[in-house]
């Protein structure tokens, strides 16, 4: 009589997962989480880039696999010839090519309106405040999302139960305006790239100061209380 060994081996279950940031100890550290979660019943193959250009080639090479998880780093050098600036660009690109991928976000922001922004933007599976990683927390939000439940890390969660009364949102023409004004674009050079009037970019030009209680006519100092804030 034969046996057929090979007939009690589970079938390892496969997934790819992209890892996006800028610090290579980071990206190994992810590794190290992803590669010890539930080995006997996945197998991961990663893909990892280092700043918003590699990230967004190989989210547009034909050849990449569809992405089950993808870990993004907010904070990146941009990839200003596609304006891809952020985590978040890179974020939006994928869920673009990729709508099911399950996008875990990590961020140094610790500024309530910069967060509310990623998670109404976004909305992320996972967000995780860099200064709450360990690797247990790697892991606790790893397994989170991939039982398709969210995971918000200890201070994002800290920080949504915070009164909200004076929280700020814009959206993402507010944001290419102030793209373009940290590049010293005027107004009517940048009705080549936003579509939208001039008027309306004056008017939320405005509206932005207000919002910001910056209170005189600067785009300069506009500009440095937007980056403060997070915001671009």
């Amino acid at each position: 009589m034969t046996f057929d060994l090979t007939a009690s081996v589970p079938q390892l279950v496969r997934k790819n997962i992209l890892i996006v940031d800028d610090h290579p100890f980071i990206i190994e550290g992810y590794k190290n989480a992803i590669t010890r979660y539930n080995p006997k019943q996945y197998e991961f193959l990663i893909s990892q880039a280092h700043d918003c250009r590699s990230g967004y080639d190989i989210i547009e090479n034909d050849n990449t696999p569809h992405f089950d998880i993808a870990f993004l780093d907010i904070s990146m050098p941009p990839y200003e010839e596609k304006e891809i600036f952020s985590g978040e660009d890179l974020a939006k690109l994928l869920l673009k090519k990729m709508p099911s991928c399950k996008i875990i976000l990590l961020t140094m922001y610790t500024e309530l309106l910069k967060i509310k922004t990623i998670i109404r933007t976004i909305q992320p599976n996972g967000l995780i405040i860099k200064n709450d990683l360990t690797f247990d927390e790697l892991l606790l939000a790893f397994d989170k999302v991939m039982k398709n439940e969210k995971y918000y890390s200890q201070s994002v969660v800290k920080m949504l139960n915070q009164s909200t009364h004076n929280a700020i949102e814009i959206d993402q023409y507010d944001k290419q305006i102030l793209v373009h004004l940290s590049k010293g674009v005027s107004v009517h050079e940048m009705l080549q790239n936003i579509p939208i009037s001039l008027n309306a970019i004056e008017k939320r030009k405005k509206h932005l100061k207000e919002l910001l209680k910056v209170k005189n006519d600067s785009d300069i100092d506009l500009v440095k209380e937007a980056k403060s804030k997070g915001l671009f």
